[in-house]
C-alpha cells in the first residue's frame, strides 16, 4: 500500500490517498474518479457546474473514496462514500488521513448495490457520484436499482467512466445507457468543459435526474 497525493491547486489543499499497489476494481484511483473530481474542482465557484457545492453528496462503489474526499473538499455539505465491507477499511483509512481538511464532512457506509437494507439506510442525497463502475454485467441491473432508490425528484448523478473496447466492455456501457434511459434523463458534459489537463477523448462525464 502507498499513499497517492492529489494536488487541487485552485484551493491549494492536497489529498493524500491510500491504495494498492495492485488490486481488484475498488483498490485505487481511477482516472474517471480523477477526472471528475477536477471537472468539480475547474467549476467550483460555477453553481451550474460544481453540483457539489452546499450539497449533501452520496458516492457509490467509492472504493478508496477519493472522489467522496474531493467532494467534501470542494464545497459538499455532507458527503457518505459507499461500498462492499471489504473496502470499509480502506475508506475509512483515507477519511482519517484527510481530516484535518475535510473535518467531519465524511462517514464511510457499506452499501451493496440493490440490498434494500442498505439502501434504506442510505438519505436521499442532492448528488450522487459514481466513478468508473460499469464494469461486471451482473452488477448493472443492481446498481440502476439503487441509483433509483436513493434519487429523489431532485438530486443530481454526476457519472464518470472510461470507455473500454476489451472483452463484452462496449456491450456493458451500451446496455448501462440503454437501461438508464427507461428513468433518467441524461445530460453528456462536453470536453470542453472538462479540466485542461485532467480529460481525455476516452473518460466521459454524463449528468442524470429521474424523468
Amino acid at each position: 500500500m502507498f499513499v497517492r497525493e492529489v494536488e487541487f491547486e485552485d484551493i491549494n489543499k492536497t489529498l493524500c490517498i491510500y491504495q494498492e499497489n495492485e488490486g481488484d476494481v475498488g483498490c485505487v484511483v481511477w482516472d474517471a474518479a480523477l477526472v471528475a473530481a477536477k471537472y468539480l474542482e475547474r467549476h467550483r465557484e460555477k453553481p451550474e457546474k460544481n453540483v457539489v457545492a452546499g450539497c449533501s453528496v452520496v458516492e457509490l462503489g467509492a472504493g478508496t473514496g477519493f472522489l467522496g474526499l474531493a467532494a467534501a473538499l470542494l464545497g459538499a455539505s455532507q458527503v457518505t462514500i459507499t461500498d462492499l465491507p471489504e473496502f470499509v477499511h480502506l475508506m475509512e483509512k483515507n477519511i482519517k488521513e484527510n481530516r484535518h481538511i475535510v473535518q467531519d464532512q465524511v462517514k464511510a457506509k457499506v452499501l451493496e448495490w440493490g440490498n434494500k437494507e442498505h439502501i434504506d439506510a442510505i438519505d436521499k442525497p442532492k448528488v450522487i457520484l459514481v466513478a468508473d463502475c460499469i464494469y461486471y454485467e451482473q452488477s448493472l441491473e443492481p446498481l440502476i436499482s439503487t441509483l433509483r432508490s436513493i434519487s429523489g425528484s431532485h438530486t443530481t448523478i454526476l457519472l464518470s467512466y472510461e470507455e473500454r473496447t476489451s472483452g463484452n466492455k462496449l456491450h456493458l456501457q451500451k446496455k448501462f445507457f440503454e437501461l438508464m434511459d427507461q428513468y433518467f434523463t441524461k445530460t453528456k458534459i462536453p470536453i470542453e468543459d472538462h479540466h485542461e489537463v485532467y480529460s481525455s477523448d476516452e473518460i466521459h462525464l454524463y449528468k442524470f435526474c429521474l424523468k
